[in-house]
């Protein structure tokens, strides 16, 4: 088999190592936070989002109920049926 002629080590030299960004960690931690938090809230937002639905329809029913009691109340009198 050939053997490389390589002179230098296969591990870099401190010289060779990248520059380390000291803030890199916390503001990876505060990504993450903010995609979590985020994710939190969509989901709130969906769950009350369903609760105001039920509870607008609800609304919308019982007024319809209402006014058709009424009216046919009113029709009640006056034809007199």
């Amino acid at each position: 088999m050939a053997r490389s002629l390589r002179t230098t080590s296969t591990t870099p030299t401190r010289d060779d190592d990248p520059p380390l960004d000291p803030e890199a960690i916390s503001r990876n931690y505060r990504l993450h936070r903010a995609r979590r938090a985020a994710k939190q809230k969509k989901h709130r937002e969906k769950r009350w989002a369903g609760v105001r639905f039920w509870l607008v329809l609800a609304i919308v029913v019982v007024v319809t109920g209402m006014l058709a009691a009424r009216t046919l109340g009113e029709i009640e009198r006056v034809f007199g049926l």
